[in-house]
């Protein structure tokens, strides 16, 4: 079977590509592995809330419409927000249908997609899956014994799921932040491998630090403006939570409750658990990063004259008091370790030659080299809402609009024309 438009994913990118070339009357047909939305579905734990304000929810012709934009949504509300997004526009999705592979034949400017479900051909693709798949759990962890449960943070589901004892917490970027908390507020004995995650204030001068940054322009940043270019797209997210509203993360505090902390995990020997010296300065550096991020409000503020109230400087609230290198993790009862350590991309099932030496796709704004290939909702793809609610919108109207000029033009022979146009848009 052929259509104009494949699209492979059926999250919130695969929709948004959707909404766009409907809107534009360009025929097309999603296909997702699972449902609608699945990675929060299944890969987020029962209390994950977003960490950015309902109103940055911007999904094309879908903005947030609640009642509580400076809110945010948990697990169960951003599912219902995403399928109702899909049933707004009754959208062709073809759900539990796998995409086993993509391949492309140049002499017919023609793409084969094997699936589930048979062979189907399309003129032009769009992969929109992300870059998450693949858990990343290092294989330290193959020194651990049965006896203790390990899973990995996209399966952590709640405290009361995990076996009774202490938990180790490996990573601090969001989702291990975030964990830990859960657990901390649970009751649950918690020990924290703190990495060099950057974190970032809540709420500074009156408004929620998301708030700042969208008047100064930051979300309108593209990737090839920001001072690290494409290095961006492999930093850690700074760590914050909406939970209860809303607050800071400040692992200091998380130590002074209890919490224990080291630095990151280095080695397991027999039942020793052995960590870099390095808390002390990971703790020091997310710190910088959040009065770095004040800093920059402050300067704002201070040039366009706006009234804000003022705060005091930021003031540690507690300091590690010796380093701690090891532990035995049989003594302090660790019986849970989970691996807070990110996803790798795994993208070979597409037999196209976009690809550079890291197994990164090659594009520009989501155009790769392969005329009618795209990607969209990768991290920086363009801006930082590139992957998130808040900036899909920009890109997927972005390649909307090159995907049905190429329609219409490819065969009157002013493709070169038109793709060096919207190219250098």
């Amino acid at each position: 079977m052929h259509y104009p438009v494949i699209i492979v994913g059926g999250g919130q990118a695969g929709l948004s590509m959707s909404y766009c070339l409907k809107q534009r009357g360009l025929d097309h047909l999603i296909f997702e592995k699972h449902q609608v939305g699945q990675a929060w579905r299944s890969q987020r734990w029962d209390t994950f809330c977003l960490v950015t304000p309902n109103w940055q929810c911007q999904l094309p012709g879908f903005p947030y419409a609640g009642e509580e934009a400076q809110g945010f949504m948990g697990k169960d509300a951003i599912v219902q927000y995403v399928q109702a997004y899909a049933d707004s526009f009754d959208a062709p999705v073809k759900t539990g249908v796998e995409v086993t592979s993509v391949s492309w034949e140049e002499s017919q400017s023609l793409f084969t997609l094997e699936t589930s479900i048979g062979a189907y051909t399309a003129d032009q693709v769009v992969i929109a899956t992300g870059a998450y798949h693949r858990p990343k759990i290092p294989r330290i962890a193959e020194r651990l014994p049965a006896s203790v449960q390990q899973l990995h943070s996209s399966t952590y589901k709640n405290p009361q799921s995990l076996p009774e004892g202490a938990i180790l917490v490996v990573g601090t970027g969001q989702s291990g932040c975030q964990i830990a908390e859960d657990l901390h507020l649970a009751g649950r004995p918690v020990h924290l491998c703190v990495g060099g995650a950057p974190r970032s204030p809540r709420r500074y001068r009156g408004k929620d630090v998301v708030d700042w940054l969208d008047q100064m322009g930051y979300y309108d940043l593209s990737i090839h403006d920001h001072p690290q270019k494409d290095k961006v797209r492999a930093k850690a997210n700074h760590y914050v939570t909406g939970r209860d509203g809303g607050r800071e993360i400040d692992l200091r505090q998380f130590a002074l409750d209890g919490m224990q902390l080291y630095g990151r995990l280095k080695n397991v020997q027999d039942t020793q658990l052995e960590f870099w010296d390095d808390l002390s300065q990971n703790l020091d550096q997310a710190d910088a990063v959040a009065e770095s991020i004040k800093k920059t409000i402050d300067a704002f503020i201070s040039k366009n004259q706006l009234d804000a109230p003022q705060e005091l400087p930021y003031q540690p609230a507690w300091q590690p008091e010796r380093v701690v290198n090891a532990i035995d993790y049989q003594q302090v009862n660790i019986r849970t370790v989970i691996w807070c350590t990110g996803f790798q991309s795994d993208f070979r099932w597409i037999k196209v030659p976009v690809f550079d030496g890291s197994g990164y796709p090659g594009h520009e704004r989501g155009v790769t080299p392969v005329r009618g290939f795209y990607f969209l909702g990768l991290p920086w793809l363009y801006t930082w809402g590139s992957g998130r609610f808040s900036g899909i919108a920009r890109d997927a109207n972005y390649l909307a609009d090159y995907m049905v000029a190429r329609q219409r033009r490819s065969e009157s022979g002013a493709w070169s024309v038109v793709n060096e146009f919207l190219l250098g848009s």
